[in-house]
C-alpha cells in the first residue's frame, strides 16, 4: 500500500483521443427505442426518443469536447488524497488579497461544470471578492475511482473541511445546492468555529420533501396544502431514479457505464424537469454529461446516493452559523413550509431558474451570495 500523503498536485483534464473516438463510435452505432405508431409521447413518460436521438447526434457531430475541456482547464485544478480518496478540485484565488475563501459544492446529477460561469465574477477583485474552491464530490467527475465504500454526506463533509485546511483556509464560507446544500449545512454543524456562514440554493420542488426529510408545518391553508400536494405528486412521479440508485445502484451502473446514450438520457431528463423556462444550453449540458461519461462516474455517483440513503444521519444538520437561502422558480408557499417562523434572516425568492441555479441564473446567484456574505466578512459590522 502506498503511504498517505497531504500533497496537492496540479491537474489538467486531458481525455485521450482514443476515448473520444470510442464515444463517437458508440454514438454512431446507438440503438434507439422503437416508436409506437401514432404515439410520440411528451416528457410525462421521461425523455422522448426524438429528444435523445437529437442530443446524441449533436454530441457526436456538433459538440466540441476539446473546446469545453480547454474552458475548464482555464481554471487552476488540483488533486489531493483525503481519507484514502482522490479529491479533484478547482482552486481560483482572487487578486484581492483579503478575499474570503468560499467552498462551492455541487449536487446530483451535476458536476464542477455547474459553477463555470460564477467563478470569474466571484473572484473579481473588490470588497465582495472570494477565493473560490470547487471540489468534485467523491465518486463524481475526477474524484474517481472510489477508494472503497462509505462515501456519503458526513464523510464528504469532513473531507472537504480537511481540503480547506490543506489550502490554508482556517475560516471560510460555504455554498451549495442539492447534495451541496447538505454538505454546506453539515459543515456549519460540525465546524461552527470555522464556517463564517452558509448559503444554499434550492427550487420550488424542495417542498415535496416536507413531511419526509423536512418537518411539515401546521395550519397550512387550503391553497398551500393544494400546492404541497401537487409538488408531492410530481415528486412521486419523478423519484424513480432516486429509489433505484438508493437501493439497487449496481443495476443502473451497468447501463450508465456502457452506453453513452443511456447516460445522456438519464441526466438530460432531469435537466429538462428541474430547470426553469430558460433551461441550460446544449453545450453546457453535454459538458456535464461528458464528465460523467469519461470518468465512468455514473456508477459511482449512484453509489454515493446509495450510501447516503443508508447512512445513520439525515440531510439536515442545524447550527447557529448564519445561514442564507436563495430559492429559484419559487412561490410564497416555499418559505411558508421551509422557514415557517422566518428565522432565516437572508431569504431571497427568484421567479426564474431552477435546480441548477449557477448554470441557469449565474448573475442572480452571484449577486445573492455577495449580498449575504457582505456583512459576515472579517472586520465588517454584523448584519
Amino acid at each position: 500500500m502506498l503511504p498517505m500523503t497531504n500533497e496537492i498536485r496540479p491537474f489538467r483534464i486531458d481525455v485521450p483521443q482514443a476515448e473520444l473516438d470510442d464515444l463517437h463510435r458508440r454514438l454512431a452505432s446507438a440503438r434507439f427505442a422503437d416508436l409506437v405508431p401514432g404515439d410520440e409521447p411528451g416528457w410525462s413518460r421521461g425523455i422522448p426518443t426524438s429528444e435523445v436521438r437529437a442530443l446524441a447526434e449533436y454530441w457526436r457531430d456538433g459538440y466540441d469536447w476539446r473546446a469545453q475541456e480547454a474552458a475548464v482547464n482555464a481554471f487552476p485544478q488540483f488533486t489531493t488524497e483525503i481519507d484514502g480518496q482522490v479529491i479533484h478540485f478547482l482552486h481560483v484565488r482572487s487578486a484581492q488579497a483579503d478575499a474570503v475563501p468560499l467552498l462551492l459544492t455541487h449536487g446530483y446529477p451535476s458536476s464542477i461544470a455547474e459553477f463555470l460561469d460564477v467563478i470569474g465574477p466571484l473572484t473579481e477583485p473588490g470588497p465582495d471578492a472570494f477565493h473560490v474552491v470547487v471540489p468534485s464530490l467523491p465518486g463524481f467527475g475526477f474524484s474517481t475511482p472510489l477508494s472503497g465504500p462509505g462515501w456519503e454526506l458526513a464523510r464528504t463533509t469532513d473531507a472537504f473541511a480537511e481540503l480547506m485546511t490543506r489550502l490554508g483556509y482556517d475560516r471560510f464560507a460555504a455554498q451549495g445546492g442539492d447534495i451541496g446544500a447538505g454538505v454546506t449545512g453539515r459543515l456549519a454543524a460540525r465546524y461552527p468555529d470555522r464556517v463564517i456562514g452558509t448559503h444554499v440554493n434550492s427550487d420550488r420542488g424542495t417542498i415535496a420533501l416536507a413531511g419526509e426529510q423536512l418537518p411539515l408545518p401546521e395550519n397550512l391553508s387550503e391553497a398551500e396544502q393544494s400546492e404541497l400536494d401537487a409538488a408531492r405528486a410530481a415528486w412521486r412521479a419523478a423519484r424513480g431514479y432516486l429509489d433505484l440508485q438508493s437501493h439497487k445502484p449496481e443495476t443502473i451502473a451497468a447501463a450508465l457505464t456502457d452506453s453513452p446514450v443511456g447516460q445522456l438520457a438519464w441526466i438530460a431528463e432531469k435537466f429538462e424537469a428541474w430547470t426553469g423556462a430558460a433551461g441550460v444550453g446544449r453545450d453546457r449540458l453535454l459538458t456535464n454529461v461528458s464528465l460523467y461519461w469519461f470518468t465512468r462516474s455514473g456508477a459511482s455517483a449512484a453509489r454515493f446516493l446509495y450510501e447516503a440513503a443508508h447512512a445513520t444521519h439525515g440531510w439536515l444538520a442545524p447550527s447557529d452559523v448564519p445561514a442564507g437561502w436563495a430559492v429559484f422558480n419559487t412561490s410564497p408557499v416555499v418559505r411558508r413550509i421551509m422557514d415557517p417562523e422566518e428565522k432565516t434572516a437572508h431569504w431571497s425568492d427568484f421567479a426564474s431558474g431552477g435546480h441548477f441555479a449557477a448554470m441557469e441564473e449565474p448573475e442572480l446567484l452571484v449577486t445573492d451570495i455577495r449580498a449575504f456574505f457582505r456583512g459576515l466578512r472579517p472586520g465588517k459590522p454584523a448584519r
